[in-house]
């Protein structure tokens, strides 16, 4: 079965994303420190996710002397955006009319108490 290629980047990838939106512009060991409040990774296993967000053109680099300075061309605003339409899509059938309901609690319950046991609860707590 072939990959499908998703447009949110997966969690470790979002991470140093996340950093870069924080720096504005950095380099890897820049990112790796933020990063690693959350995650002690490698240098070079932050170089390689780096590597693969500018293949994705999720950011850009460009060489500073010896090293590459980082800078987020995705805005968190167009992850976000993004992130909500394939939660809408996967789990709501498109619809965000679906999905504000959900999140205001339209659907029913999984298992509603029945009244008695709710008055005995209430008489418990009292």
């Amino acid at each position: 079965m072939p990959k499908t290629t998703r447009d949110v980047p997966p969690p470790l990838e979002l991470l140093c994303l996340r950093a870069l939106w924080s720096l504005e512009q950095g380099n890897v060991k820049d990112v790796q420190q933020i990063v690693a409040h959350t995650r002690p990774l490698a240098y070079t296993t932050i170089m390689t996710v780096l590597d693969r967000l500018v293949r994705k053109g999720k950011i850009s680099r460009r060489k500073v002397g010896r090293a590459f300075l980082y800078v987020p061309e995705a805005t968190r605003d167009s992850m976000r955006q993004l992130a909500v339409r394939e939660l809408v899509d996967g789990f709501f059938d498109g619809s965000h009319e679906k999905l504000i309901d959900y999140l205001r609690g339209a659907e029913p319950p999984a298992s509603p108490a029945p009244a008695e046991e709710i008055s005995r609860i209430d008489t418990v707590l009292l």
